[in-house]
C-alpha cells in the first residue's frame, strides 16, 4: 500500500468539490500538485476513482467505496494528534454540530460548565438543521452531533440524550387560547388552526409532525418558517398556533406574551440523541465531553 496521508487528503477535498482546483484551493496547494497527487494514488490504487464530465470529476464506484474508509483514516490521525497534544488529560479540541434548538438553548449551558472543567479546551461549535449535523457527522466534519430528529445515517452510532417536552402555544389574544380557556381544545379545532412550522430536514418539525400527526391525522393551513425564533415571534403576532420546544418558549410563557393552550392531545415529548460516526476513534477528550453533556441533560 503506497498511498499517504496526504494523497488521501487530497482525495477527499476533490470529492467533496468536484474539481482539483476547488480542492486544491480548500486545502491549499496548486491545482498542479492536486491532480498529481490524484494520479498517484490512482496508480498505486490500481484504479480510477472518479469519472471525468468536462471539467466535473464525479466520484465512481471505486471512489464511493473508498471515500468512507478515507475519511475514517483522516479522522484518526487527526484524532492521534490531538491525542498527544493533550496527553489524555480530557483538555479537548473538538468540533462540534448541534441542531438550532440544542444549538441556541442548551450548548451555551453544557459548554460553560465543560471549560468551568477543563479551561483550556477548544472547542468549534457549529449550528444547523439535523439533516446537516448528521451529514457533517458521516463525513468526518464533525467529531460530534447533537440532533432533535431521527437520524437516517447508517454510519452513525446514537446515543439517547434527553426526552424534550413540546407545547403548543399561542398568543393570549389568539381566539384558540380564548377557546382553550373555556374547554381543552378537540383534535377539529386544532386541525383547523393555522400551523407555523419548520422547514422539512429540520429535527423540529420531524418531531412535531411525528408528536401531532398521530393524532390530527392532517393539519389544514400551514406556514413555513426558517427557525424556531421566527415560529415563535410570529406566534406572538398571532399569525397562528405552534408546537414547540418548552425550552424555547418559556421565556415568553413567563412574560406571558405565550399561552400554552390545553388541549384534548396526550402529553408530547420528543427525544434528543448525540451522534457519533461508527468508526470514529473516541479519544479520552470525547469520552469526557459525551460523559459531561449526559450528565448535564438528565
Amino acid at each position: 500500500m503506497q498511498s499517504t496521508l496526504r494523497q488521501l487528503q487530497i482525495f477527499r477535498a476533490i470529492s467533496l468539490s468536484g474539481s482539483t482546483s476547488a480542492g486544491a484551493a480548500s486545502i491549499p496547494i496548486s491545482q498542479s500538485a492536486a491532480s498529481a497527487a490524484l494520479s498517484e494514488l490512482e496508480v498505486a490504487l490500481g484504479v480510477q476513482l472518479f469519472d471525468r464530465v468536462g471539467k466535473r470529476l464525479l466520484l465512481n464506484d471505486n471512489g464511493r467505496a473508498l471515500l468512507p474508509a478515507a475519511l475514517a483514516v483522516l479522522d484518526g490521525a487527526r484524532s492521534i494528534d490531538t491525542m498527544f497534544r493533550s496527553g489524555e488529560s480530557g483538555v479537548a479540541d473538538l468540533k462540534v454540530f448541534a441542531s438550532t434548538t440544542i444549538g441556541n438553548y442548551w450548548m451555551p449551558r453544557l459548554l460553560a460548565g465543560y471549560l468551568e472543567q477543563y479551561p483550556q479546551s477548544r472547542i468549534e461549535l457549529r449550528i444547523g438543521n439535523t439533516h446537516d449535523v448528521a451529514t457533517a457527522v458521516r463525513d468526518f466534519a464533525a467529531d460530534l452531533g447533537f440532533i432533535e430528529g431521527p437520524c437516517h445515517e447508517s454510519e452513525l452510532s446514537i446515543i439517547p440524550w434527553l426526552i424534550d417536552e413540546l407545547v403548543i402555544v399561542a398568543a393570549p389574544t389568539h381566539p384558540l387560547a380564548k377557546a382553550a380557556k373555556r374547554r381543552k381544545l378537540t383534535i377539529s379545532q386544532l386541525r383547523q388552526g393555522r400551523w407555523l412550522l419548520r422547514e422539512p430536514g429540520s429535527g423540529t418539525r420531524e418531531a412535531v409532525e411525528a408528536a401531532i400527526l398521530p393524532h390530527l391525522t392532517l393539519l389544514e393551513s400551514v406556514m413555513l418558517l426558517g427557525s424556531s425564533e421566527a415560529i415563535k415571534y410570529s406566534t406572538v403576532e398571532g399569525l397562528g398556533i405552534s408546537c414547540l420546544s418548552r425550552s424555547v418558549v418559556q421565556d415568553l410563557i413567563a412574560a406571558r406574551r405565550l399561552t400554552v393552550l390545553a388541549t384534548q392531545l396526550p402529553p408530547l415529548n420528543r427525544h434528543l440523541s448525540l451522534i457519533h460516526h461508527r468508526k470514529k476513534v473516541l479519544s479520552a477528550s470525547l469520552r469526557n465531553f459525551i460523559a459531561h453533556c449526559r450528565a448535564r441533560g438528565k
